[in-house]
Order: C-alpha cells, then structure tokens, then sequence
C-alpha cells in the first residue's frame, strides 16, 4: 500500500508505506521473555510460559493467531483451557520458543523488517522441499534447517 505525499509543486509522488522495524536482542525476546541465561530460560520453560507470551508474540510478529495455533499445534479447546488458566504447557511452550528464535533470525536476515521476514517465512522454498519456512519450523530438526537456510542466506551461499 502506498502512501500520497503532496510536495511544495502541488504534484503527487508515491511513497511506500513504512514498514514496522524491530530489533530482538536476546532470544526470546519477541516473546516479552527477560531471561538473564539459558538456566533461566530452561526454568520458564518447565514452568510453561504465561499465556501472554503468545499475544505477545502475535504482536510483534504481525502474524495472524490461526497461523500461529496451526504451526504450534495447539487445537482450539486447548487453547481455550490454557488462556482461562494464564499458562502454556511446557511443551507448548517449547514450541513457541523455537519458532519465536527462527522469526527473530529471520528479521535480522532482513535488516529488522518484520513485514519482509514474515513474508519470506510464509512463502514456499525450493531448498525446503516447497515447504514454509514457518511450517518446516514445527519440528526441532526442522527449525534447524530453516537456521541453516538463513545462515546461508546471510553469507550469500546458493540454496
């Protein structure tokens, strides 16, 4: 979607509309999660992280819930049980961290562009079988593959 600007000339030129920026610097944090290590993290993770972990990440993500259920494989009645209870299960949770670290790599892939990282994630790649990135990401060895990808992305490798 562009944006008109009207300039001193009284003429019309196309301006693309801006573009949502962000920086995660540490991981987890498009979650909202602070934690000081990994021994901090694994303990969140035992404990299951609140549910606001996801509607955070909905909202620095920009991607829609129905995705995010679907890719964490959580069904709706589920889901329903963990919003009244404040609290994801561990594995849940363990799920949303991973995609939650493939996301952060992908906007640091795209110079902190969340719109052009979530675009790359939702669409299909050859060097995925035709899969999503997003979708490949479901499973740790997945999530493993698209990191690879991304690395190689970033020092310019063929993939």
């Amino acid at each position: 979607m562009a944006v008109l600007a009207k300039t001193k000339l009284t003429s019309y030129e196309r301006r693309p509309a801006a573009s949502r920026h962000a920086r995660f610097s540490s991981r987890g944090a498009s979650l909202g999660i602070r934690s000081a290590g990994t021994p901090e993290l694994i303990e969140q993770l035992e404990a299951g992280f609140p549910f606001d972990t996801l509607r955070k990440f909905e909202a620095n993500s920009g991607m829609a819930s129905a995705v995010l259920i679907s890719v964490l494989g959580i069904p709706e009645r589920t889901l329903a049980r963990r919003r009244s209870a404040g609290r994801l299960a561990p594995e849940e949770s363990e799920r949303l961290l991973r995609i939650s670290s493939v996301f952060e790599k992908a906007v640091e892939l795209f110079d902190d562009d969340v719109a052009s990282a979530v675009q790359w994630l939702t669409t299909s790649k050859k060097a995925l079988g035709g899969e999503t990135p997003l979708r490949y990401a479901k499973t740790e060895p997945g999530a493993r593959e698209v990191e690879n990808l991304i690395g190689r992305l970033e020092y310019g490798v063929f993939s």
